[in-house]
């Protein structure tokens, strides 16, 4: 008697592992690889008073340091692509220098433009920055100054490199 219920206990377990096990053998249909295929980047040029640099990085990389940034700064971004970022920020104190140089702006808002686009694969990308000044933004009278680099835009692109290149995992590239 006990080796009858010794016997319906194993065929209690033994039939439902064996089902598990049949079940996890069974093949389901055939897995197509996954294509990846990357979009092809842009290429760049760097207007007269651009500054580049080339950073150890992804493009996305580049974007997402370019975006945290800002924010952190609590610099509006606005503009966000695949391959450029545009930051403005307000100015608000007068300013008689840029008034002589730029003519007023009492129509609208001055702001700082800083646009950065960049293109490249995943442990170079080439950064091209380019700042202008807008007079009466966002009116019909807005004016755009392009303004040349100075050291202080490049110490700028220089952060964003030093930025991207400590989380990106790729050996970093010499200042050009």
């Amino acid at each position: 008697m006990i080796t009858l219920r010794i016997a319906a206990m194993r065929q209690m377990i033994i039939v439902p592992a064996l089902a598990a096990a049949l079940a996890a053998c069974q093949s389901s249909a055939p897995q197509r690889p996954v294509q990846t295929t990357v979009a092809p980047q842009p290429q760049l040029t760097v207007p007269q008073g651009a500054q580049s640099l080339s950073i150890a990085g992804s493009p996305e990389q580049v974007r997402m340091a370019l975006i945290a940034s800002a924010t952190e700064r609590g610099t509006p971004v606005v503009q966000d692509e695949a391959n450029m970022v545009v930051i403005e920020r307000k100015m608000t104190e007068a300013n008689p220098a840029l008034d002589a140089e730029f003519g007023p702006s009492d129509n609208g808002d001055r702001l700082i433009r800083v646009r950065v686009r960049f293109t490249g694969e995943a442990c170079r990308t080439l950064a091209v920055q380019d700042v202008a000044i807008v007079n009466n933004a966002r009116t019909a009278l807005a004016q755009s100054f392009v303004l040349p680099g100075n050291p202080n835009t490049m110490q700028s692109l220089r952060g964003l490199k030093t930025r991207v290149e400590r989380t990106s995992g790729c050996p970093a590239l010499p200042v050009s």
